[in-house]
């Protein structure tokens, strides 16, 4: 059964948003990632346990934790969404390119 996990983790420059999602995306069962880096999460949709998903997080971040663990979203409410005209923009505010932990 799919479940949707978030995870709370720092995501302060580019090289840890692309190790945490290299990291993520290597454990099976794993069907959708999605980084938020204004909020420092990790959402991951999947069959993949989150104590693996945890672990392997932590292999890079030792300060990663779950924040939440649950059933995903319905298709079909995403389907109902899709059916009007929603215009959505994300702001990314600058980060460092590398952060002080990536960079030692």
């Amino acid at each position: 059964m799919s479940k949707k996990t978030v995870v709370l983790v720092e995501l302060l420059c580019s090289k840890c948003r692309q190790k945490v999602m290299k990291l993520i995306s290597s454990i099976e069962g794993i069907t959708s990632v999605v980084l938020d880096p204004s909020k420092n999460t990790a959402t991951v949709i999947g069959e993949a346990d989150p104590v693996k998903i945890i672990k392997q997080v932590r292999k890079f971040k030792k300060s990663a934790m779950i924040v939440s663990i649950g059933p995903p979203k319905d298709e079909k409410k995403d389907e109902k969404k899709d059916d009007k005209s929603v215009s959505c923009q994300v702001y990314i505010h600058s980060l460092p390119k590398i952060c002080h932990g990536c960079d030692a």
